[in-house]
Formats: structure tokens, sequence, C-alpha cells
């Protein structure tokens, strides 16, 4: 450690202007760390905060002033560490600025300090951001908005929410992107977030008794929710893992839940009575089941409106189909991809352009063609500066399940071309094996005729050039079949 100076021997205190002052932190913190003063003279105070200490608020006069340029001490700070840290900081618990500034401290003598993952501070400040990621994803899925009435052709809407850490800002973005053609309003105890179409607004926190609790259409969302539960796949514990009881307060949804496990078992024998009936496993919209989309942009203009999409680890894009609104033919993949979610469009990146050039071996015009994705946003893992792809999970694909049926409805292919198992799945509702139905036409949806093969990402995969353009040549093969089908 950097031996003492007389600013060390000198106690320091540092005022940010919110608990949300991030900027504020990493300012002072590099301005610490040009002039070595260590983390145990230095206090981290919070305008407004009752710290019920003795240390007054003053400003941080005991710095060196900008005359001492000469003697600063270069600074080091990996791009993944401040990322980490960032997050971290958002945490409710107060010893927070402390132990970020303590870790950069430490992190100066110690390179890769933050790669391991078994010091104390890390191990802490790792537990700090993934509770952060956390409560964001709880945020996104259990906001539920009550509307106020309109104003200027815009619907105006307020919703009521109690985060566990310091998020409400930092959410705002994602709200905006998903409900911007309503006004709407979000307040929780620390902070509140608006949306009048043209801005972001952040202001104070507020009180729960001053946000309406109900609106016209909660007891058609009532009577909504208790029909789509789907008491055969109750799993109590899992349940109150996702959606902890700590939510139910604020949902409308919530005061059925004991109700609806209650009756679980005599309904689940009343199913299984009704021979040919196919149990529920997906997600329908909060509308009711009769106001189906009659158009592919109502469709997914009421998918983006979804508050309980899965979001964790999804980027918050919606990639939708693409191609003419009625045609023949339909191929659905995965999920986007990374150039996908950025472009906003299905089938642009790699994978994508091995599909144009099989598609053309195989005599299909990819302009009359609808490709979309059996889920409709990217699932990723950052790593760096690149965004890793996570296949999504039987939940996940379940969730869009009802959103494929409609864009299928819509659309009216004769023939749907799944590619890969996760499209596989997400048609049939059951996993499928590639390698044993791979190339043939069985029966799909609604009557219409379905061929599974393999997604032009695994072709990209392949290691060894012979072995890829054997397994190419297949994949343009079962194209061809999908194409003479569409003929007949």
């Amino acid at each position: 450690m950097r031996p003492a100076t007389q600013h060390q021997r000198s106690h320091c205190r540092i005022t940010l202007s919110g608990e949300t002052d991030r900027e504020g932190w990493r300012d002072a913190a590099r301005r610490l760390l040009q002039h070595g003063i260590a983390p145990e003279v230095i206090s981290w105070l919070v305008e407004g905060r009752q710290d019920g200490g003795e240390l007054d608020l003053s400003p941080p006069a005991s710095l060196p002033t900008a005359d001492a340029q000469k003697s600063l001490r270069p600074v080091r700070i990996a791009k993944d560490l401040l990322a980490l840290i960032n997050s971290a900081l958002l945490h409710r618990n107060p010893d927070r600025f402390d132990l970020a500034y303590r870790t950069l401290w430490r992190a100066q003598s110690i390179p890769g300090l933050h790669r391991n993952p078994a010091d104390p501070d890390v191990l802490k400040l790792n537990g700090y951001a993934k509770a952060i990621r956390r409560d964001i994803h709880k945020m996104h899925a259990f906001v539920r908005f009550r509307k106020t009435g309109a104003s200027g052709g815009r619907e105006q809407f307020v919703a009521w929410f109690e985060p566990d850490h310091h998020i409400t800002a930092t959410v705002a973005a994602f709200f905006r992107n998903r409900f911007t053609g309503m006004d709407w309003l979000i307040v929780t105890p620390g902070a509140s977030i608006a949306w009048d179409g043209k801005a972001l607004a952040v202001g104070p926190g507020g009180r729960k008794q001053d946000v309406p609790q109900q609106d016209v259409v909660e007891a058609e969302w009532r009577t909504y929710y208790a029909h789509i539960f789907n008491p055969a796949r109750v799993k109590i514990n899992a349940m109150k893992s996702e959606m902890p009881m700590k939510y139910w307060k604020n949902l409308p949804e919530a005061e059925l839940i004991p109700a609806l496990l209650e009756q679980a078992g005599t309904r689940v024998a009343a199913m299984v009575a009704r021979p040919g009936e196919t149990l529920p496993i997906y997600n329908r919209p909060r509308e009711t089941a009769a106001e189906l989309p009659t158009s592919l942009d109502q469709l997914y203009q009421m998918l983006e409106r979804q508050a309980d999409t899965p979001m964790e680890k999804f980027s918050p894009t919606l990639v939708r189909g693409a191609g003419p609104e009625q045609a023949e033919l339909m191929i659905i993949g995965e999920q986007p991809g990374d150039q996908e979610d950025r472009q906003g469009l299905p089938f642009v990146g790699p994978a994508g352009q091995l599909l144009d050039r099989a598609l053309a071996e195989a005599g299909i015009d990819r302009q009359q063609t609808f490709l979309t994705n059996a889920v409709k946003r990217f699932k990723f893992s950052p790593r760096g500066k690149r965004r890793i792809h996570e296949t999504p999970n039987a939940g996940e694909i379940g969730y869009y399940r009802w959103w494929v049926e409609q864009e299928i409805r819509l659309v009216d292919p004769r023939i749907i071309i799944a590619l890969g198992a996760t499209a596989a799945r997400c048609l049939t509702g059951q996993p499928v094996k590639i390698a044993r139905h791979r190339g043939e036409i069985l029966p799909g949806p609604a009557g219409r005729s379905l061929l599974v093969t393999v997604h032009p990402s695994y072709l990209l995969r392949i290691p060894d050039e012979q072995g890829r353009q054997v397994e190419y040549a297949k994949f343009v093969r079962d194209l061809g079949l999908a194409a003479g089908q569409r003929i007949v």
C-alpha cells in the first residue's frame, strides 16, 4: 500500500448530491486516487441522508487543489470493474460507496483484482450487482399501469412500485421504449419517472396512497387472468421465487391466486376428464381473449405493451417478423442475434446471410417468404464488449408461443419451416429431436404443413470445411422439399 501523505492523515469528507449520484462519486474517486488518499480516511456522505453520526456535510476541502497537477498519480481502472461498480452503486446498503472506493484503491496495486471471485470486496460487489439486476428484472415484470384518462389523443397511465434498490431512473429508458405510445408516470418511494411522448423526466418519490389503485379495466384483467391460469402447471415454490409475495400487494391479479391455488386440484381433474383438450403453456396478452389482433402491426404493438415479458438477460428490443403480410411459406428461427437486435430485423447476421444463399439455391424467393423467430428478443451474456448468445429456456419459448401462433394466423402460410430445436418446440409444444425428424413434412399448426431442419447457425459452427459443405447440401435439400410442398 502507498505510504501515507499529509492528505491521508487528515480526514476527508465527500458529500454526494443524492443516493444515485454515481457521476459525483466517480469524479471524486478519481481525484482521491490521483492524490493517493487511502480509503480509511474518507467518509462518503449523501445530502439529506440521516447518517446518525457527528460528521458534518462539509465540502471536500481537504482535497488538493488543481495547482498540484505535477504530483498526480496515474489511475488504472479496468472497464469491467468500472461497470461492476456502476451497477453496485445502485444498491441500498450505505456502505457501497466505501466498498467501491476501497476496491478501486486496492486494484491500483493488485492487477486483475476484480477477476478474483474469492476476494471479499469483489464477492460483495458482485452480490450487490446481482441484486440490482434482479431488482431491475422484477420492476420490468411487475409494474402494473392504471389508466387515469386521456389528453391530446394520448392515453395516460400511472403506476406504483416499490423497488428494493435505487433503480428507478435506470429503468426509465426501458419503459419509454416499451410504452412509447402512451403517457405514463411511475412513482416509487425514492423517485418517480415520467414520459409524455417527447421526453423522460425524473422527479422525487411519492406515496402509494397518491396513486390510483384501480382502473376501468381492472375487473376485466382479473377475469382474464383467472381464465388463463393453468392449474396443471402450478409449482408454488417456483412461482413465489419468481414472483415474491412482497410484490403481490401491487398486482391486481394477485388477490385471485390463493383461491385459484385452492381450486387447482379440482380444475386439473376436470381438464383431464375432457378428452382432446390441451393445457395452455404460454402467456396471453393483457387484452381480453376476444380482442385478437387483426394485423401484424397491431400484434407487435400488443407485444411491446406487455409488462410481464421475461427480460432477465434479454435485450429490450423487440425484433418483428419481416416479409409479406400473407405468404405461402413462413420460416421460423430461434431468436434474434446480435446483428438482428441492432438492426431490428430478422436474419440479417451471418446465419441470415447463409440462409439467403441456401434459399436461392433451393429456388425460394426470400422477398415472398415471411421470416420470424420463436423468441422475439435477443438473449445474451455480456463478455467484455461482446454479447454472447444464450439459448432460451422452455419457459421463455412458451411465453412467446401465443404470439407466434398469431403470426401464423395472420400470415396464413401453407407450409412452415422450423429452423432448429427452439422453433420446433415453439410450434409443437414439446421437445423435438431434429436428427429424427429432419427433412420430414409433418402436420403443423391449424392443419398446415411443417418441415423441421437445422438452424443455419449450426452450419457456421461446424469446424471442418468438408463437413460443413455436406451439411449445407442437406440444408438446401430440406429447403427444396418445402419449396416443392409449397407449390403443390
